[in-house]
């Protein structure tokens, strides 16, 4: 690889800064994007068809992005042009509260936000080279501004109103896509073309898990969707609210500072199906529970269902896909887990959310997670190497 880094901004730092935004955004996005919808009177339906637009965007887009940017070699460009066009794209909402016109903004604004975050994952793989494990260390910059604005927005909703989180959203997308100004990119030397390089996307091992990923992100679907709607109908304010995904997030953070470590002494494998059953015990947990001390105590799990299961996947597709799809690679693993698992976990919640209780979704999210860590252990058994 022939690195084409500005040595004035340390790669390190600027990758960082971009987790930095990119999460902090997401810290007022995931909270509260849906809490805001559903002061806007959206029905249940209504709300996941608004969640699973944009990540259905997700399953497509960071595929074409992610294709286009490893044959033409633009990942860079591609990756600076979709942070500003979707960072326009979401001032729109500052103008509407009408259903159907903000149907058609988050679709738009998912065709171009789709890449971003894996296309920084590629550039934090490629920039790290032989110290990928440390991965976490840097990852965790995005983890620490989930938690200063997951607590900083749910105190200023209650002392303002939900509808600052649109403007705050803008705000934090507009830093993130002047800093991808400076993202450091390297050259690959290609070994091979893009097309043989990609097929290693059709291996059994690679199947496998890609199918146990999406179980695992489509049983997450509950707590993206509805978790924050489920805390208020317990009668937990927004601060509450806001104090439960920061402490997710701070479990995540301890997980990823220490990834490096984690990794020379369990392998990769063993990680994904521990986090697997952790993530089943989590939702079966959250199916029965009022209590704030639980719920609170719960989301420490999140340092697995998460953690540890994000920063293992990063790492299980990069060790077996080849440098000249690296792009692809990781934008598949996006577009199956965090695009199709999500979207179709935003879809069946939204369905049955006015019609049984959250706590039986849950309860079916324990399931879905159970089976995926299934899945994953008979698979790993099947294809040891």
């Amino acid at each position: 690889m022939t690195n084409k880094i500005d040595s004035a901004y340390p790669a390190k730092l600027i990758l960082g800064l971009q987790y930095f935004f990119y999460f902090g955004v997401l810290g007022i996005y995931l909270p509260y994007f849906n809490l805001y919808c559903f002061h806007l009177d959206f029905s249940g339906f209504q709300i996941g068809a608004m969640s699973a637009v944009r990540t259905v965007s997700t399953v497509l887009f960071p595929l074409f992005w992610g294709a286009v940017a490893d044959r033409f070699q633009i990942r860079k460009p591609i990756y600076i042009f979709c942070s500003f066009i979707s960072c326009f794209i979401w001032a729109a909402f500052l103008f509407t509260v009408d259903f159907g016109i903000m149907l058609g903004i988050s679709v738009f604004y998912g065709i171009f936000y789709a890449p971003v975050i894996s296309f920084l994952e590629a550039f934090t793989m490629d920039a790290l080279g032989k110290n990928k494990k440390q991965y976490g260390r840097i990852r965790a910059w995005g983890s620490i501004n989930f938690i200063v604005f997951v607590v900083l927005i749910g105190r200023l909703i209650d002392l303002q109103s939900v509808n600052i989180i649109i403007p705050y959203i803008l705000a934090g997308s507009l830093l993130q896509a002047l800093f991808s100004l400076k993202i450091p990119d390297k050259e690959i030397v290609k070994k091979g073309s893009f097309g043989p390089g990609a097929r290693v996307l059709l291996e059994p091992r690679l199947i496998i898990f890609l199918a146990a990923a999406f179980l695992m992100l489509l049983s997450h679907g509950t707590y993206y969707g509805f978790f924050s709607i489920h805390l208020e109908k317990l009668g937990y304010g927004k601060t509450f609210i806001g104090v439960t995904w920061a402490l997710a997030s701070i479990a995540e953070i301890l997980v990823m500072i220490k990834s490096d470590i984690i990794f020379k002494k369990i392998s990769i494998k063993k990680v994904l199906i521990f986090s697997f059953f952790i993530a089943a015990a989590r939702w079966l947990i959250l199916s029965f529970t009022e209590s704030a001390a639980i719920i609170l105590l719960s989301q420490l799990l999140h340092a697995a269902t998460y953690g540890t299961f994000h920063i293992a996947s990063i790492l299980y597709i990069d060790q077996l896909i080849p440098s000249e799809a690296k792009t692809f690679g990781q934008a598949v693993n996006n577009a199956v887990t965090y695009g199709l698992g999500m979207t179709v976990g935003f879809i069946i919640n939204g369905l049955f959310f006015d019609q049984v209780s959250s706590f039986l979704l849950f309860a079916a999210s324990a399931i879905i997670a159970l089976a995926g860590g299934i899945l994953m252990s008979v698979g790993i058994k099947s294809n040891p190497t």
